[in-house]
């Protein structure tokens, strides 16, 4: 029987390098982001959102809660309450928490009248939600009780449906992928036994449409029976963790039953009314648990791009410090986050220490390498660019790696 290395357990790795915290004094499931950690978020967000932007999507903001109201057309309340905060007074209102950012997007769209000519319309938002989950369901970054999703909700008529889920799909694989995130497992979640809404023609309609998006793209699935939301089935991209442990992080759910409880319409080409369809989805799934994924995957080890701190530079002694400040500044310049190994340590223990932070790049200055404006590469990744290298071969090598953190334009319009 082989023996589960524990080590790869993203919370051991985290605390290793110091990425996030839990504390008693604020609460359980609830966690703060040390600078470390803090750096690989905004990262990500830094890539989604501008690959959300390329790619059709218009960004938005929601509040972090709303009246209780809101949650009852919506049938959270009813159907998703144990999962929700318990409602608080304000004034002469109650208000809620929210567990999802969907009736705010909704909102946006129904504040004014909309055309055909605008669908479909694709609202994105890094919404953080709040969700009771159970004390002994808490596990490190992979089920919080607050976290962020990289939401967005796609609003289309009926003959727009198989295109978008379609443009959805490869939306959440490309980004997967530009994390390094290839291998996953698919799964179509189908209506609850007893939590859903919506007739069973509906159901079928749009697990069939799911289905679809699915095999025209030409990845297998397997069917999760009653494991769609409340209001509509999903596909899930689950991926496995050290232990085969799956966790889902893409997810794209087929909405036919919000669009009517929140009365969502547009007038079409014949001047008449109609309902727009719902596409809800998260590409990442929320940032937390992808970065417990991230940490897992790589043994810590995360790409250059993604890396809290890029570069550490050290000198011999402390005749090259003057020079190694010069190269840092150099490099914070071209934004790249560079730090200094100044003196107090050995050689061999400043090594050591920014290996033990899986820092990816370490540049060691010595007489000759201040003498001639280089310095001795040990790169974690490419030992073909190990040794010594003129400083703007180094920041050439620099621009390439940061390259790979630049999203694309994959979609026209």
């Amino acid at each position: 029987m082989n023996q589960i290395d524990d080590r790869r357990d993203h919370r051991n790795i985290a605390k290793e390098l110091d990425l996030y915290g839990s504390y008693d004094e604020i609460g359980q499931g609830l966690v703060c982001y040390h600078p470390n950690g803090a750096v690989i978020r905004y990262e990500m967000e830094r890539f989604s959102q501008k690959a959300h932007l390329l790619n059709g999507y218009q960004w938005v903001y929601s509040p972090h809660i709303g009246i209780s109201d809101l949650w009852r057309v919506s049938g959270h309340l009813d159907f998703f309450r144990e999962n929700m905060y318990d409602p608080f007074e304000a004034g002469n209102e109650e208000y809620c928490l929210k567990p999802m950012n969907c009736p705010f997007h909704i909102m946006i769209f129904n504040k004014k009248q909309r055309s055909y000519n605008e669908l479909p319309l694709r609202y994105a938002e890094f919404g953080q939600v709040y969700r009771y989950e159970y004390s002994g369901a808490l596990h490190g970054l992979k089920r919080l009780r607050s976290f962020v999703q990289d939401d967005a909700h796609i609003i289309c008529g009926k003959d727009q449906i198989d295109g978008e889920l379609a443009r959805v799909l490869k939306f959440c694989i490309y980004v997967l992928g530009a994390f390094g995130m290839k291998k996953f497992k698919a799964y179509i979640a189908s209506r609850p036994e007893k939590k859903a809404i919506g007739s069973d023609e509906d159901w079928r309609m749009a697990e069939g449409a799911l289905k679809k998006a699915v095999s025209n793209a030409g990845i297998e699935y397997d069917i999760d029976e009653g494991g769609g939301a409340f209001y509509g089935p999903k596909i899930d991209l689950k991926i496995a963790d050290y232990a085969g442990n799956e966790w889902q992080c893409s997810t794209i759910q087929f909405d036919f039953n919000l669009p009517g409880r929140f009365d969502m319409k547009y007038r079409g080409a014949d001047g008449e009314f109609h309902r727009p369809y719902m596409i809800h989805r998260a590409l990442f799934g929320s940032f937390e648990r992808f970065i417990a994924s991230l940490l897992e995957f790589y043994n810590g080890s995360l790409p250059f791009w993604l890396s809290p701190v890029q570069i550490c530079v050290i000198c011999v002694n402390d005749k090259q410090e003057e020079y190694c400040r010069l190269i840092v500044r150099k490099l914070r310049a071209a934004e790249v986050r560079a730090e200094f190994s100044g003196r107090g340590e050995s050689l061999s223990s400043k090594i050591r220490n920014a290996e033990l932070r899986k820092v990816p790049l370490i540049l060691i200055v010595g007489e000759k390498e201040a003498a001639y404006g280089s310095v001795s590469v040990r790169c974690r990744s490419d030992r073909s660019f190990n040794g010594s290298h003129k400083f703007e071969e180094v920041l050439g090598y620099i621009n390439s790696e940061l390259g790979k953190g630049s999203p694309e334009m994959i979609f026209e319009g």
